[in-house]
């Protein structure tokens, strides 16, 4: 698969990242935002150990970050954090997506940071892959994508319709933002892409997402985009309705205070 770029956005293919470096391995953050996941959080972490295990060329960490589960999220994470020496609690009292990845990212110390959604729904083989492309590939920020050339999705007909419909209005509002998926919950950055945008970010919940690709956009910011594979999880929280309605306003918000620049 060949790489394709276009302004502020590089659409890079699977590389293997380089297991040789005498240097010492660079710190990864993956945050797992959770809001009641306890029947799945602990078969993903697992899952995600694994991985960590068969890709060393990263000095991995795993953040749990619970955000007002009250089904005994938070207590399996503490759990999991006491178990396993690459895992880490971070246990919030307040809902929030965006407020989650926002308190994790800010309070790491890793040089790249990241996170996916807990369902796995992204295939996971993917995660080196995405790490490399911002520990060693130059890339500031990068996303996967659902939509790009090159990757593979089960979903129904709706959110793929909603997708496609909600990056029409991202570059109705953002012309030169051109990517192909927003959304996607598989994203990396590095620190100089942390210090630049999260701190700015206002959104708590699932605009999160969006206003961190138009501040690192506004930025300067060198974005890339993966092609991934992609299951839905037919037990997803995200709901359609509500979520369009916070992201229309979000990107409302956004393109008025550009203008008020």
């Amino acid at each position: 698969m060949e790489a394709s770029v276009r302004p502020g956005v590089a659409l890079m293919a699977p590389s293997r990242a380089a297991a040789d470096n005498s240097a010492m391995p660079p710190r990864v953050d993956v945050v797992i935002p959770c809001y009641n996941e306890v029947k799945v959080l602990e078969q993903s972490v697992l899952t995600t150990l694994a991985l960590f295990e068969q890709n060393p060329q990263y000095d991995w960490r795993l953040v749990i970050a619970d955000n007002g589960s009250n089904d005994g999220t938070s207590e399996l994470a503490r759990q999991l954090e006491d178990r396993y020496e690459r895992v880490k609690a971070l246990v919030l009292t307040v809902k929030g997506r965006g407020l989650a990845l926002r308190d994790a990212w800010l309070g790491s110390d890793a040089e790249v940071v990241s996170y996916m959604d807990v369902d796995l729904s992204t295939d996971i083989k993917h995660l080196s892959q995405l790490i490399a492309m911002v520990a060693e590939r130059g890339c500031d920020v990068a996303i996967g994508s659902r939509l790009a050339k090159g990757s593979k999705t089960d979903r129904q007909l709706k959110r793929e319709i909603t997708s496609r419909g909600y990056v029409a209005l991202i570059r109705m509002t953002f012309p030169r933002l051109r990517i192909s998926d927003a959304q996607c919950g598989f994203k990396a950055l590095n620190r100089k892409a942390v210090e630049a945008t999260v701190p700015h970010i206002e959104n708590r919940m699932w605009f999160f997402d969006t206003e961190l690709l138009i501040l690192a956009h506004q930025a300067g910011l060198k974005i890339c985009e993966l092609p991934v594979r992609w299951v839905e999880d037919t037990d997803t929280k995200v709901k359609i309705i509500s979520t369009a309605t916070e992201d229309i306003r979000g990107l409302l918000r956004m393109r008025f205070r550009r203008k008020a620049k």
